[in-house]
């Protein structure tokens, strides 16, 4: 078999146990996994792009055929650029399959060669989303059940510089 590369895309805004079970689960799968940020100018994220990138390269350092980039434009072209043949996704819930199959079949006409692979999340991380640590996190709770020690930190030293 030859090895496969897999591309594992999102905002990461922040980085979630929930993201890092799918990279771990992921890069057991495949030969090399690709974490992508994906850059939407229209979005404005909590974290900028530089320090997601910090922040998933330092959660992901225990993954040894994990690398750690950003992208913009459509996930397809990336894939196309970077080689890979398969987009991994995560499914929490069946709303998200609904979501996630309707952009896998767009992604399928434009690169047919690309498959793409959902993964469910395990039970104990279905319902947490980045969103959701966020929210929390911007109340000051404790969100160490939800992401890792660094994002934690991250976090509540960016809330603590937005409250000035």
């Amino acid at each position: 078999m030859t090895p496969q590369l897999a591309i594992y895309a999102g905002s990461f805004d922040p980085p979630t146990h929930g993201h890092l079970d799918l990279v771990e689960r992921a890069s057991h799968l495949f030969h090399e996994v690709v974490v992508a940020i994906g850059i939407h100018p229209t979005r404005k994220a909590l974290f900028n792009v530089e320090e997601r990138l910090v922040l998933l390269r330092e959660v992901c350092r225990p993954f040894p055929n994990v690398r750690v980039s950003s992208f913009s434009g459509l996930l397809v072209d990336y894939g196309r650029e970077v080689g890979a043949r398969v987009i991994v996704r995560g499914l929490r819930a069946a709303t998200d399959f609904e979501y996630e199959l309707q952009i896998a079949h767009a992604n399928a006409d434009l690169h047919p060669e690309l498959d793409t692979v959902f993964l469910p999340t395990r039970a104990n991380y279905g319902f947490i989303s980045a969103s959701l640590v966020r929210e929390i996190a911007s109340h000051g709770g404790d969100v160490s059940r939800y992401a890792p020690p660094a994002v934690c930190q991250a976090l509540a030293q960016k809330f603590a510089e937005l409250k000035g």
